[in-house]
């Protein structure tokens, strides 16, 4: 980013996006009832994490290319190795080793999560447990081939059209879900398992149907590189910017009430990401509050949200079950702040003695091929 105080509003978005994700997971287990409907569009987190990735990562090559005019892939894959997988594979080794940390019964193959392609033909209801690893999944496809297709466009005049491509790739994951819908989940009994199976298994999961976020967030770190009039726009119309994104935020839940809807399904995750979209506008304009205020509470769960993210269902089970053996209310909200709690200590757990390490050890690596 040019500053650090530029981190700021992304920083908010982050720490709103895990926020989000617990409130929808945690529904999973023994909750109060008005977490039923304060997280229900929870599941939205993701789709901020998307947006967000998109433009951050998108936004650091751009800067390379322009700098540059290349991109180390290199030094790009290290990186990204030693942020991502340190933390991962422990928790691989967490629910593969220790059978108390699983917050149900059977997991996927671990070659599946091992070649980060558990999101394809993932049966949720009987293989459920580190579920949420399907997102990142997706993360990892997308630093994967986001360097490998700038450089095969960065020579050409395709280059030149990046941001028509990124809406092209966000019309094809519409047309992506249209076809699953009408191929697998047209005519399923809504009220079945087979119905939530094949909904989750074929449109909800799957990179090809979920490419909206991410396309948003590379084409806004495009057009904030690359196109002075847009970059100009969004810096002088911070605060309408973010209360257009939360306007339309509110019309994409009318749109996702039902999330498995058909027109939920097929244009749901497009408003949901344009919408954040307008929202990561207005956290990287000069002109808003989002960009101006600094918060110590946001820069930690920000901080925290890829680790808190990774444990947080086991540790929530091994929490609620501590507290059933203990004969303790693990639904209430008390039970609520303990379970937040223990998932920010599990956080800060994997900062100091793996994110930390791990974060000393790339340094040295990349000196030594600089």
């Amino acid at each position: 980013m040019e500053s650090s105080e530029r981190l700021y509003g992304l920083d908010h978005l982050r720490a709103v996006a895990i926020l989000l994700v617990l409130m929808f997971h945690y529904r999973a287990f023994k909750h109060p009832d008005w977490i039923d409907s304060v997280g229900r569009f929870g599941w939205t987190g993701v789709d901020l994490f998307f947006v967000l990735s998109g433009f951050l990562i998108s936004s650091q090559l751009f800067k390379e290319i322009e700098n540059k005019r290349k991109i180390n892939l290199k030094t790009f894959y290290i990186k990204r190795f030693f942020r991502i997988i340190p933390s991962y594979f422990f928790t691989l080794f967490l629910y593969f080793s220790f059978p108390f940390f699983r917050e149900r019964e059977a997991l996927s193959p671990l070659w599946k999560f091992v070649t980060f392609t558990q999101n394809y033909g993932l049966d949720v209801i009987n293989r459920g447990t580190f579920s949420h690893a399907w997102s990142l999944c997706i993360e990892e496809q997308f630093y994967l081939i986001l360097p490998l297709l700038l450089l095969i466009v960065m020579p050409s005049k395709l280059f030149r059209y990046l941001a028509v491509l990124m809406i092209a790739v966000i019309g094809f994951s519409v047309a992506a879900r249209l076809i699953a819908w009408n191929e697998f989940i047209i005519g399923t009994d809504t009220a079945s398992s087979d119905f939530w199976k094949l909904w989750y298994m074929k449109i909800y999961y799957p990179t090809h149907t979920r490419l909206d976020g991410l396309a948003t967030g590379v084409l806004t770190g495009y057009l904030m590189q690359y196109s002075v009039i847009f970059k100009k726009m969004v810096n002088s119309n911070g605060n309408g910017l973010f209360f257009l994104g939360i306007i339309l935020l509110g019309v994409s839940f009318w749109v996702c009430n039902e999330q498995a809807s058909k027109i939920a399904s097929i244009f749901g995750f497009t408003l949901v990401a344009l919408s954040y979209g307008i929202i990561l506008m207005a956290a990287v304009s000069q002109s808003s509050f989002l960009y101006q205020t600094k918060s110590y509470i946001t820069a930690q769960l920000a901080a925290l949200s890829y680790a808190v993210y990774l444990s947080h269902k086991g540790i929530i089970h091994i929490v609620q079950g501590g507290l059933d053996y203990c004969k303790l209310e693990a639904s209430d909200n008390i039970s609520l702040f303990v379970c937040f709690f223990a998932c920010l200590l599990g956080g800060l757990f994997y900062r100091f003695l793996i994110e930390k390490p791990f974060s000393m050890i790339k340094t040295k690596v990349l000196k030594r091929i600089v």
